[in-house]
């Protein structure tokens, strides 16, 4: 049995799936670096995330924005706080790398892919300790995350009015609630 993903793709032959447990990298920065690629073609978050390792783009900080610094990057994303996290631009872009690899092998259109579902989830903390001034010592604690991605293809054409079916991606909570509203009906 494979793992249970938060929410299923509307096609699944043509989406590509990948996730990573228990990954040691800030599940803060994370978040908010896996905030700003979602909805992107995968390509052009493969070179996002390349950007930012090298200063050139910032990644805006929005929930987790305490004390964070200000950058005139952070403007393109109407907003005034932004950071270059490194570590989580690795993590991201190794996970991006491995949906790509998982698309090609099943002959999907990697052009055409689209970052549909991405999710950053805390893990449990690791613990370890430091010692402190009088003889105290004090938690010294990382904060992993788990990461989940979905990238579906995209249609080239789009078609106009009503005969457009917009694709979704359900949780399983509200797939359950439309099985349950069918039976009813």
């Amino acid at each position: 049995m494979g793992r249970y993903y938060s929410a299923t793709p509307a096609n699944e032959a043509k989406s590509a799936k990948t996730c990573g447990s228990y990954l040691r990298v800030h599940f803060k920065n994370t978040r908010e670096a896996a905030a700003a690629i979602k909805g992107r073609k995968l390509l052009n978050a493969i070179t996002y995330l390349g950007d930012v390792k090298e200063h050139k783009q910032c990644v805006p900080f929005r929930r987790f924005q305490g004390g964070t610094g200000r950058t005139s990057q952070a403007s393109a994303f109407k907003t005034t706080k932004g950071r270059w996290p490194a570590k989580s631009a690795d993590f991201l872009l190794g996970l991006l790398q491995n949906a790509k690899s998982n698309a090609e092998a099943k002959d999907l259109d990697v052009e055409s892919l689209v970052i549909k579902h991405i999710q950053v989830n805390a893990a449990p903390k690791q613990r370890r300790r430091t010692f402190r001034a009088h003889g105290r010592i004090n938690p010294y604690m990382s904060n992993p995350c788990h990461i989940e991605i979905i990238v579906s293809e995209e249609p080239s054409t789009v078609q106009k009015g009503d005969a457009v079916a917009t694709a979704h991606n359900y949780t399983r909570r509200q797939l359950a609630i439309k099985r349950i509203q069918a039976v009813r009906n």
